[in-house]
């Protein structure tokens, strides 16, 4: 470990406190790593997840990638809690998180490999869109999604807005953007949010058993079918991160986002005035 913090595996793959990288036998594992805050998201974080991400579609040795979260959470979002801006050059400013944050789903899509998301918790805010930008999205029984934006005087971003409906539909997408509800792992894959969901006990075993399959699996011909696929159902993401982008901007700037902080930070409902 370096001075920084950082810590270099064998690969030369380079993570640090909140992100662990690692790769072995072709799978390049990259973990979030802030379970006290349910890995809350920085721009540190994402700018990170993003130069692995860049790095790996360039390296011959990295047959599959998988991301997940440690303890009990795939990810909260984006943090907005104390502890979040603790350390002001590593959260950034919301613009250097919406930045890195689309920068990390365009990487995820436009991956060579297939990218598998492992959800064993919550996924929540823009931690739904990194998850959904993956091309398999594996969850337990306890996991559970929610686009909380709405609550805080936002919109989604990330990329969710095309993601969520891509996978689920209008009518779906919108229950989850405008009521903000959380919806269990059986509901998700019911919708088709998800890829599979296991029992908590079984899951581990599960997911290895998936990306041994990928793995083992003719890689120019999984490349060509994900970018066939994508390139049919994410038509709109370039347009979505812009319009999000234009759209989140604004609201950052609104009394409401004010408000919706102050009522989730003091645990009370928020008296939106629609300024």
């Amino acid at each position: 470990m370096t001075a920084s913090g950082e810590t270099a595996s064998p690969s030369g793959y380079t993570g640090y406190a909140d992100l662990s990288i690692a790769l072995q036998d072709g799978v390049l594992s990259i973990t979030l790593t802030r379970p006290e805050s349910l890995n809350s998201l920085t721009a540190r974080m994402l700018s990170t997840l993003a130069d692995t991400l860049e790095r790996a579609a360039a390296d011959p040795e990295v047959r599959v990638i998988r991301v997940d979260g440690a303890g009990r959470g795939f990810s909260s979002g984006a943090g907005i809690g104390e502890e979040d801006h603790a350390d002001s050059a590593s959260a950034g400013s919301p613009t250097d998180v919406l930045d890195a944050a689309n920068r990390c789903v365009r990487a995820i899509v436009r991956q060579p490999q297939p990218v598998v998301a492992v959800v064993h918790g919550p996924a929540a805010g823009v931690g739904v869109s990194l998850a959904l930008a993956c091309d398999i999205v594996l969850a337990s029984e306890a996991a559970f999604f929610m686009l909380a934006f709405t609550r805080i005087g936002l919109m989604p971003d990330g990329g969710a807005s095309a993601l969520v409906a891509a996978a689920v539909g209008r009518i779906r997408a919108m229950r989850m953007a405008l009521l903000a509800e959380r919806i269990s792992a059986a509901e998700a894959f019911h919708w088709g949010l998800v890829s599979a969901v296991y029992p908590v006990d079984e899951f581990s075993g599960e997911v290895d058993r998936v990306i041994d399959t990928l793995v083992a699996g003719p890689m120019v011909a999984l490349r060509k079918t994900k970018d066939a696929i994508n390139a049919a159902a994410l038509a709109e993401l370039e347009g979505a991160l812009d319009r999000e982008s234009r759209g989140q901007m604004a609201l950052l700037e609104s009394h409401d986002f004010r408000e919706g902080t102050r009522a989730f930070q003091q645990r009370r409902r928020a008296n939106f005035t629609d300024t």
